[in-house]
């Protein structure tokens, strides 16, 4: 499964493997965070995902409308969505690009569609025709799409974040996610994050 070459650069990454690192509080604001929810929640849940990663689209799909209804759109929680890289790193990478280019208003809009058309663009192994066509959708022309895709500087942004999370929170795998800084690596069933949610929310930032 390959991508037009001529309009997108290779985008692997080395991840070394680094021990998992305990948090007491909320992660910092970092360059690039995508927000949803109101600021004055108790609770930040962050999660690192990666749209070609079959895992963090099944999350997107089956739990995330669920965690949306009972946290984020009842003020409960300040949900962060930050982007990383797993193979195929070009397919994530441009589908990155493809959402900053429709624009912060419609960001998570577009990353729903890729996650939910993630399968059949994969089973088609037309990467750019599959993302093309969620490109159009979202009011994008072909020569939009292609000079998004081309952007050097937006994919190096991109790079940088993966690095910095490599390196800041230590991110090996794809969906991880924090909840006021507590780690729970994996695809997290509901019941699971609204335990820790729970915690988080009766704790002071500082306490275990």
């Amino acid at each position: 499964m390959i991508l037009d070459r001529r309009a997108l650069i290779g985008t692997g990454l080395a991840l070394a493997a680094a021990p998992a690192i305990a948090r007491a509080a909320p992660l910092p604001a970092a360059e690039g965070d995508m927000v949803l929810g109101s600021p004055k929640a108790k609770v930040q849940v962050v999660e690192y995902a990666s749209l070609s990663c079959t895992h963090c689209a099944h999350w997107n799909n089956e739990v995330f409308p669920v965690f949306k209804t009972q946290f984020i759109d009842t003020g409960k929680v300040r949900y962060v969505f930050r982007e990383f890289l797993t193979q195929p790193y070009q397919f994530a990478a441009a589908g990155y690009l493809l959402a900053r280019r429709v624009g912060p208003a419609r960001y998570f809009q577009v990353i729903d569609a890729i996650f939910k058309q993630q399968d059949a663009i994969f089973e088609s192994q037309d990467l750019w025709g599959g993302l093309l066509k969620i490109g159009t959708s979202f009011g994008l022309t072909e020569a939009q799409f292609t000079a998004a895709l081309q952007d050097k500087a937006a994919l190096d942004a991109v790079n940088a974040r993966v690095e910095k999370a490599a390196e800041r929170d230590k991110i090996e795998a794809t969906p991880t996610f924090f909840v006021n800084g507590e780690r729970f690596q994996g695809g997290q069933p509901i019941e699971v994050l609204a335990a820790a949610i729970a915690k988080a929310a009766q704790n002071k930032p500082g306490k275990g």
